[in-house]
């Protein structure tokens, strides 16, 4: 006899998808139409289809296929959809209608969950920073660049290819010379590379020519999501100098399938590292709530894993990100998406990226299915996090997943 499935509200304690993170998705069941989803325990909640049995007023922002409805609608709607979705799965009266709406996890099949507008990537740790400024400039001075502790700085990727966690990864062809060639050649990359980051999903968009102030992150940014940035190091070597990245970022961009509202990360908003540096008074946050979260990171190579970053340690916070997005007069639009580039800690296994953890190929990491330097065809990338939340009861962010195949 098979197991019985287990009830969607029979949670066990501390279950870390359980109703104080009701994190949002879009899921679709046996070829029927993609539609707004929340996860509690191992299933999904069908909101839309719930919210309309119940006589919510929210069910039509709880039914389409994407979340842009829902990110469009604004702060208050989005506490009264939270505060009405919490109170569901709460009250016992009305668990005959959640369980009648609820799928497992097993059974749907997940999607990207949002319309992405713009994306924007940054390079928001020092550690990551510094770690690159040594790897690629071992004779200067100092690390890290003039303007690094002044400004946060970013790139403008391509939206087009953000895809969702799941979603196999080919390996980008483009040029590349090492300094030692005599000219460059063309083919798939030989440095393909992870980037561990957070992703900050935009609601409320913004008036061209007016900035964003700090204060005003949580009435624009509805919640966050796990992303790699998937890198071709030798790609990006040759072609970056003096425009920045372009190739050998935006082959593929992959989030995670769940976007977790701000409102089940209170517990963890915490102080950001010390500023070394005065800052303009658009980034100085020095009288502003707490603006760091304590995400916990792990990332796993072919099932083992290699390193755990702490986001705590990133010197710009995503109120700044957006500050500075904004400060030039760029306007936000629903469903754009910032990341905050690679996350790294000050230690040897909390580094983000395999450039850092292997030298750039200097010290090749070993793994239970031989070394690597960089990424071969069929590996498997994982990232993972949770989040301290109330009472002691860790917030899951989810999980990215990829697979890397051969190039096109």
């Amino acid at each position: 006899m098979p197991e019985p499935t287990p009830l969607p509200l029979a949670l066990p304690e501390g279950h870390p998808f359980g109703p104080h993170n009701l994190p949002y998705g879009v899921f679709s069941t046996g070829g029927t139409p993609r539609r707004v989803g929340v996860r509690l325990g191992d299933h999904v909640l069908d909101t839309g289809a719930l919210a309309t049995e119940l006589g919510s007023p929210h069910a039509a922002l709880l039914s389409g296929p994407t979340l842009n409805p829902l990110l469009a609608a604004g702060r208050p709607t989005w506490t009264r959809v939270r505060e009405a979705l919490t109170t569901w799965v709460t009250d016992p009266a009305r668990h005959p209608a959640v369980e009648r709406h609820a799928h497992p996890l097993t059974a749907v099949e997940l999607h990207l969950p949002f319309e992405v507008g713009d994306y924007v990537d940054f390079y928001a740790s020092e550690h990551h920073a510094s770690n690159v400024g040594r790897i690629f400039r071992p004779d200067s001075p100092t690390p890290l660049t003039p303007n690094w502790k002044h400004l946060p700085i970013g790139y403008h990727g391509r939206s087009g290819t953000v895809v969702v966690s799941g979603t196999d990864v080919a390996r980008p062809r483009g040029q590349r010379k090492a300094p030692a060639d005599p000219a460059p050649v063309f083919g798939p990359s030989v440095k393909l590379d992870i980037e561990a980051e957070v992703g900050f999903v935009v609601g409320v968009g913004s008036e061209r020519g007016r900035a964003v102030p700090l204060e005003a992150y949580r009435e624009h940014v509805f919640g966050l999501c796990l992303l790699n940035d998937w890198s071709a190091r030798d790609i990006q070597a040759w072609e970056y100098v003096p425009l920045g990245p372009f190739l050998g970022k935006s082959f593929a961009t992959s989030v995670s399938a769940w976007v977790t509202p701000l409102e089940a990360l209170e517990t963890a908003r915490t102080v950001p590292p010390a500023r070394d540096e005065a800052l303009l008074p658009y980034l100085d946050d020095s009288s502003a709530e707490p603006g760091g979260y304590d995400l916990r990171i792990s990332v796993e190579v072919n099932g083992q894993v290699v390193s755990e970053p702490p986001f705590t340690s990133m010197y710009w916070t995503a109120a700044q990100m957006l500050a500075q997005t904004t400060v030039n007069g760029a306007s936000l639009r629903t469903g754009d998406l910032y990341g905050s580039g690679t996350v790294s800690g000050a230690e040897a296994d909390q580094l983000g990226s395999l450039l850092e953890l292997t030298w750039n190929g200097e010290k090749p990491l070993a793994l239970a299915g031989g070394e690597r330097t960089f990424l071969q065809d069929g590996d498997e990338v994982v990232l993972r996090a949770w989040a301290p939340g109330a009472l002691g009861v860790p917030v899951g962010l989810g999980e990215v997943r990829g697979r890397v195949v051969p190039a096109l």
